[in-house]
């Protein structure tokens, strides 16, 4: 299953203990609106106010605490979107290595290519298989 944001749990507690949003805001000394915008991950209570928040609930802080924050998941889709695109970009840089390479030697066989742009070819391939190191390299550094 997956983790919950802190909205979604704390609403899915308050449904469960048959509360509305009044209800909770007025246990909570707050407003409705509050109570709203924590259901819809666009804020979160003061942390004085977290303890009296999971009492109401019936959790422990711990577990109250343990709820993504929309941050967090936009974080987490961001860096596997950027994953995602980074490997696509090096598969095509590979690609583009290994077809000039082929190229200039299918080339060569037919003998229909001059030196000089056989090697502008193979230089096409080594600059995608430089970026691609380039990429590896970036990697190891944010680890």
């Amino acid at each position: 299953m997956a983790q919950q944001s802190f909205g979604e749990l704390v609403r899915t507690l308050r449904s469960e203990k048959g509360m509305t949003q009044l209800d909770l805001a007025r246990k909570m000394g707050v407003t409705d609106k509050a109570v709203s915008k924590w259901e819809r991950d666009l804020s979160i209570p003061d942390v004085g106010s977290l303890p009296k928040l999971a009492e109401e609930l019936g959790i422990s802080v711990d577990e109250l605490l343990q709820a993504k924050t929309a941050a967090q998941e936009v974080a987490e889709e961001s860096d596997s979107a950027r994953k995602g695109i980074g490997a696509m970009v090096e598969l095509m840089l590979k690609a583009v290595a290994l077809a000039m390479g082929v190229g200039v030697v299918a080339l060569t066989i037919m003998d229909e290519v001059e030196p000089r742009n056989a090697l502008c070819l193979l230089g096409v391939g080594v600059a995608c298989l430089a970026l691609v190191q380039l990429i590896h390299e970036g990697d190891r550094e944010e680890r």
